[in-house]
């Protein structure tokens, strides 16, 4: 009769513990998620547009290399990236500008679908 009880008091000093344990992993998970979320807020926050440096555009010449040209004030630079290198190529005299990209059409899934009834009514 003596180990029932001792057998009850173990079990529930394990489910205690066992208790314990998935309470403190819960904190530390939300601790994790709420990080998480105030570093998106805080990126969030910091405008990009005022940045000294710009990344202007990007060029891959191989699986590890790639030339990159980026602004700084006001003047553009040409780098080459290389398997832990970064080399200035050259100073541009006069900067580069890029032409403008066509702006993103609102209507995509119209057009697409305009696409996808093209190619079903061409095929017998």
């Amino acid at each position: 009769m003596a180990a029932e009880p001792a057998a009850s008091m173990s079990s529930a000093g394990m489910g205690a513990q066992l208790s314990k344990l998935v309470l403190g992993l819960l904190l530390v998970i939300g601790l994790i998620f709420l990080l998480a979320w105030l570093l998106r807020r805080v990126q969030r926050m910091n405008p990009r547009g005022t940045q000294v440096i710009k990344l202007i555009s990007s060029q891959p010449l191989g699986p590890r290399e790639r030339l990159v040209l980026v602004q700084v004030g006001g003047e553009q630079i040409l780098i080459g990236l290389s398997g832990g290198r970064i080399t200035p190529l050259h100073v541009m005299q006069e900067p580069v500008h890029l032409p403008d990209a066509e702006p993103a059409n609102p209507e995509f899934a119209q057009r697409l679908m305009e696409l996808l009834g093209k190619d079903h009514k061409d095929k017998p």
